[in-house]
C-alpha cells in the first residue's frame, strides 16, 4: 500500500519574534518541487503590527499554543505516513515529529541538522525556536513539552551541524549577551546528561561516519530529518538570518556548513534509513523580502484600480 505524504506550511513567525519568517515559509513552498504531494496550510496569526508580549517566559506564548494545536489537529485528521514541513521557526516542527514518533511506535529516529541544539531556554532571550527538540524530548519547556505524547528517545537523535564560534565571533556575541542582559548559552551539561550524539560542522566537513554510524547502532529503520537553514555558511547561502545585509545577528554562532556537504548528509540519510519526515525552517530571503517592500509601493501595483 502506498504510503500518504502531506504537505504542510506553517508560516509561523512568533516563536523568533521575526514577522519576516512569514514570507520565507511562503517563498520556500513556493519554490518546492511539484510531485502530486497536497499543500496544507496551518492557520497563523499574521503579524498585525503589536509587540508580542512576553508570557511566563515565552514570547507569544498564547498565539504558539494556538498554532501548535492546529497543527497538531490538522495532521491528525489527515493521518498521513510520511509529512513535509515548511516554516517558519524551528518550533513548527514540533507537532509533525511528535505526531510521527507516535505513528511509528516511538522508535523513530530525528536527525537534527543545526547549528544550535534548539534543546533548552535562554533567560533573557525568551523566543520559543530555542526550545522545540527540548520539547520532543520531554524537556524543553514544561506546556509546550505536554503536547508531545510520546517523547523521543535519546539514543535516536543526533544533532549534526553545531556551531563552534571562533574566538572573535565568541568575544562579539558575549558582550552582545551581556549588554542585553541575556544568559550565554550553555547546553553542554544537558546534552551530557541526555546522551544524544553530536557532531560539529568541522567534523562533519571531515567526514559523515558519525552519522552513518548512528543510524546502523541505533537500529534506526524511519527517520525524520530537520533542516534549520541556519546550519549553512551565510557566506555561500544568504537567504539567512544571519546574513542580514543591514544589521548582523550577534546573538549566537552562524553556521558554517557548505550546500554540498547537506546535500551528502541528506543522500546519506536517505540510503541509511527510510525517511518518513522532512522539515525545512528558518529561511529568510533578504533579496526577496526588500523586493516585495518596494513592489508595494510601484505606482499600478500599490494603488487599487
Amino acid at each position: 500500500m502506498d504510503k500518504k505524504t502531506i504537505r504542510l506550511l506553517m508560516p509561523q513567525w512568533q516563536g523568533g519574534n521575526n514577522p519576516n519568517y512569514s514570507f520565507g515559509a511562503e517563498l520556500l513552498a513556493w519554490l518546492a518541487p511539484e510531485n502530486g504531494q497536497p499543500l496544507i496550510e496551518v492557520p497563523v496569526q499574521a503579524y498585525a503590527g503589536t509587540p508580542l508580549e512576553n508570557e511566563n517566559g515565552v514570547y507569544g506564548r498564547t498565539q504558539l499554543l494556538e498554532q501548535l494545536k492546529a497543527a497538531r489537529d490538522l495532521i491528525s485528521a489527515h493521518q498521513p505516513d510520511r509529512i513535509v514541513m515548511f516554516g517558519g521557526d524551528c518550533l513548527v516542527e514540533q507537532a509533525p515529529f511528535a505526531y510521527l514518533n507516535e505513528r511509528y511506535s516511538g522508535e523513530l529516529g530525528l536527525l537534527w541538522i543545526d547549528a544550535h541544539s534548539d534543546l533548552m531556554r535562554i533567560p533573557g532571550y525568551d523566543y520559543g525556536h530555542t526550545l522545540p527538540l527540548g520539547n520532543l524530548l520531554g524537556e524543553g519547556e514544561k506546556e509546550f513539552a505536554s503536547f508531545v505524547a510520546t517523547p523521543f528517545k535519546t539514543d535516536n537523535v543526533f544533532i549534526a551541524g553545531l556551531a563552534k564560534p571562533a574566538m572573535q565571533e565568541a568575544e562579539i556575541i558575549s558582550k552582545t549577551l551581556q549588554e542585553k542582559g541575556i544568559a550565554i548559552p550553555d547546553d553542554t551539561e544537558l546534552l551530557k546528561r541526555l546522551g544524544i550524539r553530536t557532531a560539529g560542522a568541522e567534523e562533519l566537513a571531515e567526514t559523515l561516519d558519525s552519522v552513518k554510524s548512528w543510524i546502523k547502532e541505533s537500529g534506526i529503520k524511519y527517520l525524520a530529518i530537520h533542516l534549520d537553514l541556519d546550519v549553512l555558511d551565510p557566506a555561500a547561502f544568504r537567504s539567512l538570518l544571519f546574513a542580514n545585509p543591514e544589521s548582523p545577528y550577534l546573538y549566537s554562532p552562524k553556521g558554517t556548513m557548505q550546500v554540498p556537504r547537506l546535500l551528502e548528509i541528506m543522500h546519506l540519510a536517505s540510503e541509511e534509513a527510510e525517511i518518513v519526515g522532512l522539515g525545512i525552517t528558518e529561511h529568510m530571503p533578504w533579496d526577496a523580502i526588500a523586493l516585495k517592500s518596494m513592489l508595494n509601493s510601484f505606482p499600478l501595483l500599490a494603488n487599487p484600480i
